[in-house]
């Protein structure tokens, strides 16, 4: 067996070089792949020079161009094992599979006694980086996984499973949670054997360049399997463009008409929904030179709406119109769109104020309005013209909160899920998502976002908002039948459909806010902090100022572990969606005083976010009142716990803070005062 010593210890070295090696260490999350050959003492044993001849010519024409084709970088060799570095999780495991089959067609033909055969592991972790070389759990974690496989097969953890649900299609076996040496946690082990790999079809190859992309990639899709040698890729290349120009010529008259009001009207990841017009905000102010601010706010609130995914005509197509006197309503149908956002500005002295109001063009009613006023007499007016355009973009773009969903949702509120399009579908996700122990909206929700990636499978939002419905019937249990309502862990079976959703929402849109949001959620249905951060990062770097990531996510990010950061992130999505936030948003702040014991404040915010129809929210009381002297008034609080939560009970409690990533230490906090209200144990 192949001893994750060999491999790199990273207490080891550290003790072993002092701090100058903290100095230049460099961490990173990265793809583990730790192979050896059973039985090499053997082996060499009884043909030195034979085997190693052997194992040289096997890296030579088969495994070393497998390895390179998949993107690995080979970190060492050890004699009888190796340790491989992949970009990703998926790539780590098309690489296993073709270097086992490989390896099977090789090998068989000889006697069992001189066969080479190898044992993989694989998993993805945090690594540390010196001098080419790697450290740390995520080279030790690969190569104890390597040690529990059986010959000619592959073992990989949890996490490396999630990853590739909904992308590779291998029967892989759970092998239940294991203990093994020098890993402080037991891992989830999923293995695939020898003869499973054998009998699999051929896994796509990856790519020595990649393919194509964007319309190309969904006009070849599905049918089309991308040719693996360079000469073929440049001919099907060709064969791509030729066939594009057919289309393009084929859908001209269309495509046309959508280009003379100035929408964007290529590839997949098209925005669905009604159109909104930004016409050019007047600048009232009687000073021509101040037309730059009243044009920049226009101009960015394009940029910013565009960011939520909106259908938002181009400036070309709406400033035409500037300084032409027009009926909106006819000018909205004039350019197709069904909303039209108009405003003006004004500065007096060293004060600035800005109207925006959004109308549906198809009534001529407004159905937003709102003025922001702003001084200037220490603030740049960029840096105003920037912070009221964010402002105005949340307020009618988010797709949670904002005036053009919510205006949309009360359109089709009584129509049947069977006659909602796809993005109707989308919305009534979005409302689940905002009320998640309401059952109506999310069983609505997921039937219609079950009906929607069926029959539109490409379209990223629909996966997206399904991963957080999913989520929310995992934690709450909400539109579930019993007993998968009423039993947490009869709920864990939804995590490979959460997982599925994520990756397929990031696979269709990977420049998507919204994909990378559903994926964070994921992260966090299995409670990894590490990886919610990286997909957090990835949504605000796309969209800073969507206030429905911020205050979901910066919820999330602080019950995974990091408090500071995710109440951050939560307050601002508070303050960027105004009255229009859930009050659940400000759980973050209750919880994060009552971990700092600071039980009034705790109660303050509990109180802001209280809604007698949320359990939760009577739970909360239950388990501060006791801390500020007040067992007796928590202890009046549950029966109405009961009567809305019926299993409620200690243990339970302590289960579903566990399931929403709550550290130890935090459930001790609560599961003691539960007690000394006296909520029932069991």
């Amino acid at each position: 067996m192949l001893e994750a010593a060999r491999f790199g210890n990273l207490t080891g070295q550290v003790a072993l070089r002092g701090t100058t090696v903290l100095e230049r260490v460099q961490r990173r999350l990265a793809a583990i792949l730790a192979a050896d050959v059973v039985g090499y003492s053997r082996l060499v044993g009884q043909d030195e020079a034979g085997t190693l001849r052997r194992l040289k010519e096997l890296r030579r024409s088969c495994i070393d161009p497998i390895i390179k084709e998949h993107q690995g970088r080979i970190v060492k060799t050890t004699g009888d094992g190796i340790l491989i570095e992949f970009p990703s999780t998926v790539e780590a495991v098309r690489c296993a599979v073709r270097v086992q089959r490989s390896m099977a067609d090789t090998e068989d033909k000889l006697p069992p006694d001189r066969r080479i055969t190898f044992r993989i592991g694989i998993h993805e972790g945090d690594v540390v980086v010196e001098s080419g070389d790697l450290f740390g759990d995520g080279v030790n974690v690969a190569a104890r996984l390597e040690g529990l496989c059986e010959p000619g097969g592959i073992c990989v953890s949890g996490r490396v499973h999630e990853d590739t649900v909904g992308r590779l299609d291998l029967p892989f076996e759970d092998q239940g949670e294991q203990q093994v040496k020098n890993i402080a946690h037991p891992l989830r082990v999923y293995g695939l054997g020898k003869e499973a790999i054998v009998g699999l079809p051929a896994l796509p190859r990856s790519e020595e360049a990649p393919p194509p992309t964007g319309f190309f990639r969904q006009f070849l899709a599905p049918s089309f399997v991308w040719p693996p040698t360079k000469t073929v890729r440049w001919a099907g290349a060709l064969f791509a463009v030729l066939a594009a120009i057919g289309i393009v010529v084929w859908q001209s008259t269309d495509r046309s008409r959508q280009a003379s009001v100035g929408l964007d009207v290529s590839t997949s990841t098209q925005p669905r929904g009604p159109t909104l017009a930004v016409l050019p905000f007047s600048n009232m102010s009687g000073d021509p030179n101040q037309e730059f601010f009243s044009d920049g706010i226009s101009e960015e609130l394009i940029t910013v709406l565009s960011r939520f995914q909106l259908p938002v005509l181009a400036r070309n197509a709406t400033f035409a119109y500037k300084d032409k006197p027009a009926d909106v309503a006819e000018l909205g149908r004039t350019l197709q769109a069904q909303y039209a956002l108009v405003g003006s500005f004004r500065r007096v002295a060293d004060q600035i104020s800005v109207t925006a109001q959004l109308i549906d063009v198809r009534t001529g009613s407004p159905v937003w309005a709102q003025t922001y006023e702003r001084l200037t007499a220490s603030t740049s007016l960029i840096a105003i013209q920037d912070e009221i355009a964010q402002l105005i973009g949340a307020a009618v773009g988010d797709l949670r909160a904002g005036a053009i969903s919510r205006a949309e949702l009360e359109r089709v509120r009584m129509k049947p899920v069977t006659e909602l399009s796809s993005y109707e579908c989308v919305l009534q996700g979005y409302q689940a998502n905002a009320t998640p122990t309401a059952a109506e909206p999310v069983q609505r929700a997921r039937a219609c976002l079950d009906a929607t990636v069926k029959r539109d499978p490409s379209y990223a939002e629909a996966w997206a908002i399904l991963t957080r419905v999913l989520y929310i019937q995992r934690l709450w249990g909400t539109g579930l039948a019993p007993p998968d309502a009423d039993d947490i862990d009869k709920r864990a079976d939804l995590i490979s459909r959460i997982m599925e959703a994520g990756n397929r929402a990031v696979e269709l849109a990977p420049e998507s806010a919204s994909a990378h949001f559903a994926l964070a959620s994921a992260y966090y249905a299995t409670c990894q902090p590490e990886r919610i951060r990286v997909e957090v990062d990835r949504v605000l770097a796309i969209n800073p100022n969507n206030a429905n990531a911020l205050g979901t996510l910066g919820n999330q990010l602080a019950y995974a572990g990091d408090w500071d950061d995710g109440r951050q992130l939560a307050e601002k999505g508070l303050a960027l969606a105004g009255p229009a936030a859930p009050r659940w948003w400000w759980w973050v702040v209750a919880k994060d005083y009552y971990r700092k014991g600071e039980y009034a404040k705790a109660l303050e915010f509990f109180r802001r976010s209280y809604d007698a129809q949320n359990w939760l929210d009577h739970l909360h009381l239950v388990y501060t009142l006791p801390y500020l002297g007040r067992s007796d008034d928590a202890r009046t609080q549950i029966p109405i716990l009961l009567a809305l939560k019926p299993n409620m009970s200690v243990r339970e409690a302590d289960r579903f803070y566990k399931t929403a990533c709550f550290d130890a230490d935090f459930r001790a906090r609560m599961v003691k005062a539960l007690r000394l209200a006296g909520l029932r144990e069991e």
